[in-house]
């Protein structure tokens, strides 16, 4: 199969001298090194186990009772 590959300049010389290294193609090159990744089976990026625990501070005193309505709408309008 043909297929057409954007890969960085520095990255695609290094290539080429591999390959002449080898006396092996650009193909056989990156195909090998596919193989190699694929045959690790390990996930590229794999999610935790358990997410970290989210950050916790102490804001200080209350300064209202939320389930007081009276008290809430007080304090509400002196702002």
């Amino acid at each position: 199969m043909e297929m057409t590959l954007d890969i960085d300049d520095a990255l695609m010389k290094r290539l080429r001298e591999e390959a002449t290294r080898r006396k092996t193609s650009l193909s056989d090159i990156v195909e090998a090194s596919l193989r190699r990744i694929l045959a690790e089976r390990s996930p590229i990026a794999a999610p935790p186990e358990t997410p970290p625990p989210l950050p916790a501070w102490h804001g200080g005193e209350l300064l209202v009772d939320i389930t007081n309505r009276d008290e809430l709408y007080r304090v509400i309008e002196e702002e």
